[in-house]
């Protein structure tokens, strides 16, 4: 049975550090495995992306391997065809899929019909790729990701989601400020709290994403007015703990979720953040593509 990321807690806790342990050697060796020599990863992107096009085709030829771009409009999806049908058709081309789209039935619904590993480049629900290298630049910055707390204010979206079900899984205590009718549901394993001050103390990282993301346009207004009080600025890191860092997973909207000061600042590790999708994805990818024994 092949392998599948579709939340990320698919991953045992044992696994997703060891997952963390070869990016940091893929980093550090970017062309040092040819993993997906003579194979072919589909990434069909229904939704627009910088960072994980980027990130997922650049890391791809690192590996060896070839990165097949399947737009919406390439896909027969678009005038019908079922997604049964074209899992199939998928199994019998490439080694593996992503995708980027909205319902996590999609991704499901790939999984299942298919016979190749299906991963989550992002859903309305999830977005585990992500979580992934933000755990890996909490390991990167502090040394081990256990025992920090990372605190997440805003709309507590997909990224949210994935951070908390993967954060806790691998021993990162989070928290998730957010106003009513913005936040997290119950049983993800994160604090959930209306207060940022609250959920930064102590916090080693705080993170924030977009307050009016795709589809999200024509709340733009009321999501601005709610969202304001959960600004990352310097007066809210001076909460946190000393060594505390703004992390961001982009695009980012200076003066709206986070400051330009702290965008472009030394206390944020953003920009390390964004690289760090690669070589999170290529360990990613040799997980999900290692011949079974």
């Amino acid at each position: 049975m092949p392998r599948h990321l579709l939340t990320g807690l698919e991953l045992s806790a044992d696994e997703l550090h060891a997952l963390l342990d070869r990016a940091v050697a893929l980093k550090a060796a970017p062309y040092s495995s040819d993993a997906l020599r003579e194979k072919v990863v589909a990434l069909i992107f229904q939704k627009p992306s910088t960072r994980t096009r980027l990130s997922f085709e650049a890391g791809i030829v690192e590996l060896g391997g070839h990165a097949m771009l399947l737009r919406a409009e390439d896909l027969q999806l678009s005038r019908g065809e079922s997604v049964k049908d074209t899992a199939r058709i998928l199994s019998r081309h490439v080694q593996a899929v992503g995708v980027r789209t909205g319902p996590d039935a999609m991704l499901e619904e790939l999984a299942a019909e298919g016979d190749i590993p299906v991963f989550n480049m992002l859903t309305a629900g999830h977005h585990p790729c992500q979580a992934l290298a933000d755990l890996l630049t909490l390991k990167e910055t502090f040394g081990d990701v256990r025992g920090l707390k990372l605190a997440y204010v805003g709309d507590g979206n997909n990224v949210a989601r994935s951070l908390a079900l993967l954060g806790g899984l691998a021993g990162v205590e989070v928290a998730v400020a957010a106003p009513d009718g913005y936040q997290l549901e119950e049983g993800t394993g994160a604090l959930l709290t209306s207060d940022p001050a609250e959920a930064v103390a102590g916090a080693h990282a705080i993170y924030a994403d977009v307050w009016v993301s795709m589809g999200d346009e024509e709340t733009a207004d009321a999501r601005r007015a709610a969202l304001t009080p959960y600004r990352i600025d310097d007066e809210l890191l001076d909460l946190a703990a000393p060594d505390a860092v703004a992390l961001h997973c982009l695009p980012a909207h200076p003066g709206e979720e986070i400051t330009a000061e702290v965008l472009y600042g030394d206390r944020q590790r953003i920009w390390d953040q964004a690289e760090n999708r690669r070589h999170a994805q290529k360990a990613l990818l040799e997980l999900l593509l290692a011949p079974v024994a």
